[in-house]
């Protein structure tokens, strides 16, 4: 049987993280990630500024800039034919006044480069954790079928769920999420970009905000709510539809949903086209929620194995990650020692406990805006008092744009993970 200090089970931003942080450490890390490869669509690609003065502190700031991106400077909504500047990060701290739209794929690829650079970290790939060890109520390790199929085990000081919202090592430690209700789910679709032709913009845009450097689109109206990311060669598109709605709508002819896209985008069928069934239509069945408790003797939980984020606002990932900082600077010397007692797993709770509640909390009141725009009342000329807000006094854009770019008790690199660009090159 093999052995680890500490295992990681899924390799998403959270896992990577954590394992590169720990590595850093001098801790023995083993992560281990069921697919073969990290290209995967629809997942979350917003790196926000605390991630991204979280990279240049670890010595990886010059290699994601290399990364192809959109800058994000403001956040804005229109609805119907009002638009909303909801955050502005052009007057934030630090270098990086913008959240960068970066493929998740990209993203994990640069953690995972960094992290092999370790000695002590290793990633398994094809690696599926199937349940845990456990010895006289703690966990010990998990079970596993490697790349062949072949089933094994790997022992470990400490397990971390780090394996999403359907969390394959919660639900053998039978921990449930409590799950708060959310309005809708999510289609989630590509749809070709004709060279040049963002969305066209309508009266009351500024094409420098929503057509260049933003690059992301939200529209409401009439009943329907979208949002849409230009990929350069393709946008991805997500549309909201009601929750427990999918099975319905999908009875319509695909043509139904060429022609609300169209409208929402003023795109003509070059770009519509581009969905040729319901098979290039993909459902994201929309959950909220989180654990009372994110540990047990052995295990820790977290990101969206501890809780769950709606897709509003682009938040999961950046969360997971902090999640990740916070754990390896509270547990990094309890692993070089031995055994991480349940003490300071729970210190890693308390630690992300608020920022992530108030968050939830945050998207639940847009959850409220969602539920008004696909029932039809919500109306650009009867705006929610927030909006008004935001609309008449523009410094608020800039406290709604730290909070979305930095949120509450964001995380620093600890010190034994920093490495100077300089330095980073010199290990190799």
């Amino acid at each position: 049987m093999d052995r680890t200090t500490c295992c990681i089970a899924g390799g998403g931003p959270a896992g990577m993280m954590l394992g590169l942080l720990l590595a850093r450490a001098g801790v023995e890390v083993t992560v281990l990630e069921k697919h073969g490869d990290f290209l995967r669509d629809f997942r979350g690609d917003t790196v926000h500024p605390s991630t991204l003065r979280l990279l240049d502190e670890l010595g990886l700031g010059e290699e994601f800039a290399r990364l192809p991106f959109a800058k994000i400077r403001e956040m804005r909504a229109r609805i119907g034919t009002t638009t909303v500047v909801m955050g502005d990060l052009r007057h934030l701290p630090g270098r990086h006044k913008y959240l960068a739209m970066v493929p998740q794929w990209d993203f994990l690829d640069l953690l995972a480069r960094a992290a092999a650079a370790e000695p002590h970290f290793t990633l398994r790939m094809r690696t599926e954790v199937t349940g845990l060890r456990t010895t006289d109520g703690r966990v010990t390790g998990v079970c596993y079928l490697d790349e062949h199929g072949v089933p094994g085990e790997l022992a470990a000081a400490l397990t971390v769920a780090c394996d999403g919202r359907d969390s394959t090592v919660c639900a053998a430690a039978g921990l449930r999420q409590r799950r708060f209700e959310v309005p809708m789910d999510v289609w989630q679709v590509r749809v070709d970009a004709p060279a040049g032709s963002p969305p066209r913009a309508r009266r009351g845009d500024r094409p420098a905000d929503d057509l260049k450097s933003g690059r992301v689109f939200a529209r409401f109206g009439a009943g329907q709510a979208a949002v849409t990311m230009d990929r350069g060669t393709y946008y991805q598109t997500s549309y909201l539809i009601g929750k427990g709605k999918d099975a319905e709508l999908r009875r319509h002819d695909i043509q139904w949903l060429r022609d609300r896209l169209g409208a929402l985008f003023d795109w003509d069928d070059r770009v519509t086209g581009a969905i040729g069934s319901w098979d290039d239509v993909k459902l994201l069945e929309v959950t909220c929620g989180r654990l009372a408790r994110w540990y047990r003797p052995g295990l820790l939980c977290l990101g969206d194995a501890a809780h769950t984020m709606s897709p509003v606002g682009g938040v999961g990932v950046n969360l997971a990650l902090q999640d990740a900082v916070a754990a390896a600077r509270i547990l990094a010397r309890p692993l070089r020692r031995g055994v991480p007692g349940v003490a300071e797993l729970a210190r890693v709770q308390k630690r992300r406990y608020l920022p992530v509640a108030v968050v939830q909390k945050s998207q639940q009141a847009e959850h409220a805006m969602i539920r008004s725009a696909l029932d039809g009342t919500l109306d650009g000329d009867r705006l929610p008092v927030p909006m008004r807000l935001l609309r008449r006094i523009p410094p608020l854009r800039t406290v709604t744009g730290y909070l979305g770019g930095f949120g509450i008790r964001p995380e620093h690199a600890p010190g034994f993970a920093r490495v100077s660009p300089g330095a980073r090159s010199r290990r190799g």
